[in-house]
């Protein structure tokens, strides 16, 4: 049923779920250099599937982030499972508890998962214009916490 929702979309309103790797086939084209075949069983394919999509470097290309957890995994071996990798060491994550891969979903299942990904992107968001704040404003600190001095 996810599906449908995918198909009915123009790929302008699809672009929009590229930097959040939602899609799985986006998650697919994230895999720039990664060590395993097609045919091993930490495929590409397989990878995207249980929710991960490609962080790696030339250095280390086997390093792969969920989309929905945040959690960043390396170390992959060629007969790793992904979705066994994934549950074991992100056993919170909503899409691992579900277990169900993006072409089974159901629309309110698809729903959920957008809204956990978006809620993620967005405390991350905050986080990170937080910390940047602090940063650019640490020398005026002094005017806020002691005015008039």
């Amino acid at each position: 049923m996810a599906n449908d929702i995918v198909a009915s979309l123009d790929n302008n309103k699809l672009e929009a779920f590229r930097n959040l790797n939602l899609l799985e086939q986006h998650r697919i084209d994230s895999f720039k250099d990664w060590p395993f075949p097609e045919q091993s069983t930490c495929s590409i394919s397989k990878m995207a599937e249980a929710g991960f999509y490609w962080t790696g470097t030339k250095r280390e290309n086997d390093t792969a982030t969920c989309f929905v957890c945040g959690k960043t995994l390396d170390g992959w071996e060629s007969e790793d499972d992904p979705w066994s990798e994934h549950r074991k060491h992100a056993p919170q994550c909503e899409f691992v508890k579900m277990g169900t891969a993006e072409k089974d979903l159901s629309i309110s299942q698809f729903l959920l998962i957008l809204g956990t990904v978006v809620k993620g992107n967005i405390q991350k968001s905050c986080k990170t214009f937080k910390q940047k704040f602090i940063r650019d404003n640490e020398d005026r600190k002094e005017e806020f916490v002691h005015p008039l001095k």
